[in-house]
């Protein structure tokens, strides 16, 4: 691989305008290449030689004056300064401008000087960074230390303030009696109460010698003899401060809705601390996730630092062969004794961390550390490669079989084909959805790790855990497996007929296998990928008490899928319906009561509904008017959802007006945030006309291709007001396909909505997660 593919496939996504700009340079240097081609003297015999003319010349001798100049090497063409000021730049000045091209190599080195400038500036800036969030750490260190010798108790360990304390009360209280026996020993006494009294370690020795000067023999005094062991034990060492505790509080990071209605009502979530091995765990678990994500930010930031002192060498070392002159030399001792060349301080600090983790975290464990440290990159995995293949093709196989089975025995048209339609289809369809909608997400990975979109960071997974499209799509073929399965089994059972009468136990063959998909979905085992299982829950959970939980990219993001999955949300009502209410032994639809309307009204409004309050959430925490526009945007949702539910239920001219009116407007307003807000797109101004400035996808055509279709996919759910059908399909055939294209739908969304988070995290240079501090010091909240 060539080191410009390299370099590029190597970069830290966010931080990818912060690099050394290597094409950029490279096609400077083509340029001049292209010059002196062009300027290249007709070639003579005498030099289509094979021996070049230098090996004709006068020897110049073995041994070189260093001082000197080398004969056969010229003068070298740059000097490197550095210009003093408040922002220290480099600059290099190039001797050579008034030869031939010369204009074109000034150009060169300007444009080099300018990179040059540009990533030393950043990676002091960020070195700056990590050493005050390191002095941060050390504060919440000296605390966590002290925490754990309050709550441990270690033996041998004593506290400092306290034992001289109560050393000094007991020298007091001894002091007349003391006197009175020996004057010696009085002065002797004296001389300790002073050497008490001294609050730094160091003085130890002068309480040592002080205990010199006595004559133990003379008398037996008080009782002291332990406590002054305990001293001579600590000989040497600084102990914790356990005073720190009397400054610190407890940072309330866990989100609950107690927590928000604090915040709301701007009670301080801090708490008082509580010496308990719980809160010990919990303080200790907090900080290895600091250092997990500081530690590995000093890994990106030294990789940074290699990856551009690199790129200058080479593009040094290709300017010198284009150009037949000696520039690196110079220029290269410039960058190394620059900043970013020299500087160890990130090298010594990820040692320090390091070495604080194993002992600390690890328990003195240091290939754990480690490996906490250091999280392997997650491997393609062949088993699951060739699981894949062999549910795919169990899918298709299913497909074909099942198509032909209805084809040749005509099930839809025998008696009881509606009845079969009205019942079974919607059990099944449920399955079809939520296999639709993985297929779509595993799509979306595949082209997010393709143009190198960063979706674990802006989703937050633990680094190694995330899941690739292969193993999202091995999810999806298994369930589709199993659900055609049961298909075939259900049209089986019906057809033969000594399994006819057996209605009841063919009819909960789904039912079994969404009870099979929820036991898979809530095992507490350490199976089937436990903990984006158990990620996904969370943000469900989340997503049903919201505005009670902090409203994070993940919880939206999913809310947002939520909406796509309305029909599939009632699929799940007829499912409570049909079993709860014995419908399945009759094979008959009656959940047409009031009160079965009445939930198929709200279920529909449910994902709306929180994704409404969501935003809510957010603009009064953030204080931001878009999220007030983007609440509204929801709301208008909730309406036209709630009319064209009503005009289902009850039909008539009125409903169908409200329910067009209302659905006319939302599909409007939801174009225009999908297209505008969510993808960042139809920018007048911008550089690509009517798209954005930066863009991911080589092809401009494929942004407006999503927009057209974006916005024939939105006016799509009107077919529920229009009353469009077809004559051979059934009713509930077409709702499933209309909700199969709003699901499709969402999946491009997600694309193009994801790709304009991680260009705002790349304008910002976001490339870490904020992770909150266990412990508050008082100085710290009246900073706040």
């Amino acid at each position: 691989m060539k080191f410009g593919k390299e370099f590029s496939s190597q970069m830290v996504p966010e931080w990818k305008e912060a690099y050394m700009d290597y094409d950029f340079l490279k096609t400077l240097l083509k340029e001049i290449q292209r010059f002196k081609l062009r300027n290249k003297p007709l070639a003579t015999p005498r030099s289509l030689l094979k021996r070049q003319l230098t090996m004709y010349r006068t020897f110049s001798g073995l041994i070189v004056n260093l001082k000197g100049r080398d004969i056969e090497n010229p003068v070298t063409p740059v000097k490197p300064v550095y210009r003093e000021g408040p922002d220290g730049r480099y600059e290099s000045q190039f001797l050579m401008a008034a030869d031939e091209g010369g204009e074109y190599e000034l150009v060169y080195f300007r444009r080099l000087d300018d990179e040059f400038n540009k990533v030393h500036k950043f990676y002091k800036a960020k070195v700056e960074e990590v050493m005050n969030e390191a002095a941060l750490l050390n504060k919440q260190m000296d605390a966590l230390i002290a925490f754990r010798i309050k709550v441990e108790k270690p033996p041998g360990w004593f506290d400092r303030a306290a034992e001289i304390t109560r050393l000094a009360s007991d020298v007091s209280a001894s002091a007349a009696a003391v006197t009175a026996s020996s004057p010696a020993i009085a002065r002797s006494r004296r001389i300790l109460m002073d050497v008490i009294h001294e609050s730094e370690i160091s003085n130890t020795e002068k309480f040592e010698d002080s205990l010199e000067d006595t004559d133990v023999n003379e008398t037996k005094p008080i009782n002291i003899s332990v406590r002054e062991e305990k001293l001579n034990h600590i000989k040497g060492t600084r102990p914790a401060p356990l005073e720190v505790l009397n400054h610190v509080k407890m940072n309330n990071t866990l989100e609950t809705p107690q927590s928000t209605i604090k915040a709301f009502l701007k009670i301080s979530n801090d708490k008082e601390l509580h010496f308990r091995k719980e809160d010990l765990r919990k303080v200790e678990e907090k900080l290895e996730c600091v250092f997990s994500v500081f530690y590995h930010k000093l890994r990106l930031l030294k990789s940074y630092s290699f990856l551009n002192l690199l790129a200058f060498s080479k593009i040094m070392k290709k300017y010198d062969k284009i150009t037949s002159r000696n520039a690196s030399k110079p220029y290269l001792k410039m960058v190394d004794n620059s900043y970013i060349g020299c500087s160890d301080e990130v090298i010594r600090l990820m040692d320090r961390v390091e070495t604080t983790f194993i002992k600390h975290f690890s328990n003195s464990n240091r290939r754990k550390g480690i490996s906490i440290l250091r999280p392997k990159a997650k491997r393609e995995k062949h088993r699951v490669t060739f699981s894949l293949g062999i549910f795919t093709g169990g899918t298709i196989a299913l497909i074909v079989a099942l198509v032909l089975i209805i084809h040749v025995r005509n099930i839809l048209h025998k008696q009881g084909g509606t009845q079969y339609m009205e019942t079974m289809f919607p059990l099944y369809s449920l399955f079809g959805f939520i296999v639709l909608h993985i297929l779509m997400y595993a799509a979306n990975i595949y082209f997010w790790r393709r143009y190198r979109v960063n979706y674990p960071f802006i989703f937050g997974f633990k680094e190694g855990t995330e899941l690739g499209y292969r193993e999202v799509f091995l999810l999806s073929s298994v369930l589709a497996v199993l659900a055609l399965a049961s298909v075939l089994s259900n049209l089986n059972m019906e057809m033969d007929p000594k399994t006819k009468d057996y209605k009841e136990f063919t009819e909960l063959l789904p039912l079994g296998l969404v009870g099979l998909v929820l036991v898979i979905t809530f095992c507490p085992f350490n199976i089937i990928y436990r903990s984006s299982r158990f990620f996904l829950l969370q943000c469900a959970f989340h997503c049903l008490c919201a505005p009670f939980y902090k409203v994070t990219l993940p919880d939206f993001f999913l809310a947002d899928q939520l909406t796509s999955q309305v029909q599939a949300i009632r699929s799940l009502e007829f499912y409570y319906c049909y079993y709860g209410w014995g419908d399945y032994k009759r094979r008959e639809n009656t959940c047409k009561t009031p009160i079965y309307n009445t939930f198929y009204f709200i279920v529909a409004v449910i994902p709306y509904l929180s994704r409404f309050l969501q935003c809510l959430r957010r603009l009064f925490e953030e204080k931001d008017a878009i999220q007030g526009y983007n609440g509204m945007n929801y709301f208008s949702t909730i309406v036209a959802v709630s009319m064209m539910t009503a005009y289902n239920l009850h039909k008539g001219m009125v409903w169908w007006v409200l329910a067009w009116i209302t659905s006319a407007i939302a599909a409007a307003y939801g174009i225009y945030w999908d297209i505008v807000v969510d993808w960042g797109l139809l920018h007048r101004n911008s550089k690509n006309r009517w798209l954005r400035d930066k863009l991911i996808l080589p092809h401009k055509s494929v942004y407006f291709g999503a927009m057209i279709l974006n916005i024939l996919l939105r006016f799509a759910w009107l077919q529920t007001v229009l009353n469009f059908g077809v004559p051979f399909l059934h009713r509930e055939v077409m709702i499933a396909i209309f909700a199969s294209l709003e699901i499709i739908r969402r999946g491009m969304l997600n694309f193009f909505r994801l790709e304009n988070e991680h260009l705002n995290n790349v304008g910002n240079y976001r490339a870490f997660k904020s992770v909150p501090l266990p412990f508050n010091y008082d100085e710290d909240e009246d900073k706040d």
